[in-house]
């Protein structure tokens, strides 16, 4: 029993083929006909295609239309994740079963890109959420179903099991952090003032210690978006990481509008000395300063290569501050992501309103702030507790 004519979306032109060679009677291959009819109407009949999952990946990426950064990252797993184990599978024979598979590999085998670890849970669903994706966009042109629709990958309680605990510092470590900062070394290379070198990054770890702002964010404020009179700082720009590279692009997270923070007078007292030391590097410089209007650029240290007011390499940014770190002697594993954590959980330890603190450091709700912050509020939690057990006079009992 063969096919009518009909077109194949794969392959662009009109073909039929065999439905089957070995039926035992007549009904029976009629009945197989009718049923192909009623597949292919309602489209469930896959194209006939011998595309492999790795070149319709390639496919789907390059047409992707989201940040350059989230391509990057969904390309290096492609690359070092999906292609390796099941990228030469035909597109059309890939199942549930197969994608089950992979990911307990990932979850067991050692990965030379993870220091010969397996990879957490969290990335092997986020490699099963850029297969869903992919082979979502492949349905029902090229397949009839999605197999990742029934596949198993980890749980979000597997994903909570695994989370990694970060540490913080509170609002006295911090005081007294900052306050060691802002203190001038006397290195040799030193010259005193403004351009004093050990003071070039004492404004860039203030705003981090006391707004939350991320990493990228902080490298990619500008002067043009600073409020200087009303104490707050929009930010509309970010300095991002792409493979060995990293660029100055918009910020796009938090939609159209450029996300808003407010400060204390202090805060902008910090900026306001950081624009005058760049002022005078600006001077010092004279053509060898392309000015980018970034708060935190680039400055003339060591200036072998390009030119002074750009963007920061973030790269060499977190090295200074694992150097500081050490000299400091601040956990080692206290990441400069890791003044966000604190900044939050300081708020709510002190009783800060949690809708302006999920505002400040933009979380999507309230609710997302607590859940992830709220458990670490222990004297909040003690001071409830004291005061549920005087309503009910359980001292009392005893």
């Amino acid at each position: 029993m063969r096919t009518p004519l009909h077109f194949d979306k794969a392959q662009g032109k009109r073909i039929r083929y065999w439905i089957g060679r070995e039926y035992t009677t007549k009904t029976a291959a009629e009945k197989a006909l009718r049923e192909w009819h009623s597949n292919y109407e309602a489209g469930k009949i896959a194209a006939r295609s011998d595309m492999k999952l790795g070149d319709w990946l390639d496919k789907w990426l390059s047409n992707h239309r989201k940040e350059g950064t989230t391509v990057a990252g969904y390309e290096t797993k492609i690359r070092l994740h999906i292609k390796p184990h099941i990228g030469g599978v035909k597109l059309c024979e890939v199942t549930d079963d197969m994608l089950d598979d992979l990911y307990r590999l990932l979850e067991t085998a050692p990965c030379a890109t993870n220091k010969g670890k397996p990879l957490g849970a969290k990335s092997v669903r986020h490699v099963h959420n850029i297969l869903s994706g992919a082979l979502g966009a492949a349905v029902p042109k090229l397949i009839p179903a999605n197999p990742a629709a029934t596949a198993h990958p980890p749980t979000a309680r597997e994903i909570r099991a695994q989370e990694q605990k970060y540490p913080t510092v509170d609002d006295g470590q911090t005081a007294r952090f900052l306050g060691s900062v802002w203190e001038p070394r006397g290195n040799r290379v030193c010259d005193g003032g403004l351009t004093h070198h050990c003071l070039r990054d004492a404004p860039l770890w203030t705003v981090y210690a006391a707004t939350g702002v991320r990493r990228s964010e902080a490298l990619g404020m500008k002067w043009s978006l600073i409020r200087w009179d009303e104490g707050a700082i929009e930010l509309g720009w970010v300095v991002v990481e792409e493979g060995n590279t990293y660029r100055l692009r918009k910020l796009t997270k938090d939609g159209d509008d450029n996300a808003v923070i407010y400060v204390d007078q202090s805060v902008m007292n910090v900026l306001k000395w950081q624009k005058q030391r760049q002022d005078d590097e600006r001077a010092r410089l004279d053509s060898a300063w392309v000015d980018h209007d970034l708060v935190f650029a680039r400055d003339g240290f060591k200036l072998y290569r390009g030119e002074a007011g750009g963007p920061q390499d973030p790269e060499k940014v977190s090295a200074r501050w694992r150097t500081l770190r050490n000299r400091l002697h601040l956990p080692d594993d206290f990441r400069i992501h890791d003044w966000r954590h604190s900044k939050v959980t300081n708020d709510l330890e002190a009783g800060e309103n949690p809708v302006e603190v999920s505002a400040n450091v933009r979380h999507h709700s309230p609710g997302y702030t607590m859940a992830k912050y709220g458990h670490s509020r222990k004297d909040g939690a003690r001071r409830l507790a004291a005061s549920g057990a005087g309503r009910l006079g359980l001292s009392s009992l005893v």
